[in-house]
């Protein structure tokens, strides 16, 4: 096979930088053929100066399934091969996108169908955020769900990217609507545990769900019987959370079996 039937080559058509040196998003063209699910990431590859081999990292979409662009959200990793490459790529270079979608990070992992109707709960940190705002540009997500909650923890306020896209929802011409007959439809949490910034959580979330300062906040309990959970950002931060989620009587589907919590691992 060759490496044209693995990988298209797009072109980076806008940049974002969020927090300089530290955190930036970007947009890229999108293969007509290129599928993906909400939740779901790519494996994305650029070329060093230094060399003419292709490095290749995973990252989630932020992009809905619909749109006719694909973006993503990075983090800047000192001494990092790929994300400083990628640092340095202005609007028109290539970057390469490998033709099959990846990851398990959807929704389409719980169960459907129940007599009543579950809430849904993105948590999330730094950069993990990505994959939960394509899953809220799914349409199906605001059908399914009673009431949806991101969850999104940084260090500093500066790194809280997306607010106005967030904020944007209850206007949005079709996810408005919901909002608009729900009140509360989506629960927005930002939380910055390095900065007291008034009417913000300001604790770890392993720290909010033991105490259950989470819970009380949202207004929700979070229980397994009517409730889903999705997790997403720094490797030990998601490990501590599942153990948990799992302490709670939450569990990730198996062979089949559909669950109420889901995990990416893609580290």
């Amino acid at each position: 096979m060759s490496a044209n039937d693995k990988y298209t080559t797009e072109r980076i058509t806008s940049i974002h930088t969020w927090v300089p040196g530290k955190l930036f998003s970007f947009r890229c063209t999108r293969d007509a053929g290129y599928r993906f699910v909400a939740g779901q990431f790519a494996r994305l590859g650029v070329r060093s100066p230094d060399s003419p081999d292709i490095v290749w990292r995973a990252y989630s979409m932020v992009s809905s399934p619909y749109d006719e662009h694909l973006e993503f959200f990075s983090i800047v990793v000192e001494g990092g091969l790929f994300t400083s490459t990628l640092e340095r790529l202005r609007v028109g270079d290539p970057v390469f996108v490998d033709k099959t979608a990846h990851g398990f990070l959807t929704t389409d992992r719980f169960a459907h169908g129940v007599t009543q109707r579950r809430h849904l709960w993105m948590l999330s940190s730094g950069t993990g955020l990505a994959p939960f705002l394509s899953i809220l540009g799914d349409l199906h997500v605001w059908e399914e769900y009673d009431r949806l909650v991101l969850v999104h923890s940084v260090r500093s306020a500066a790194e809280l990217a997306y607010v106005d896209t967030i904020a944007g929802l209850a206007t949005h011409p079709v996810f408005g609507e919901f909002c608009r007959e729900r009140p509360g439809k989506l629960t927005y949490v930002p939380v910055v545990t390095r900065e007291a910034v008034p009417g913000m959580l300001d604790r770890r979330l392993t720290t909010l769900l033991d105490d259950g300062g989470l819970e009380q906040h949202v207004g929700l309990a979070l229980e397994p019987a009517d409730n889903c959970v999705m997790l997403c950002g720094n490797p030990e931060m998601v490990s501590d959370l599942r153990k948990r989620l799992q302490e709670r009587g939450f569990r990730a589907p198996r062979r089949g079996q559909p669950g109420n919590l889901a995990v990416e691992n893609y580290w």
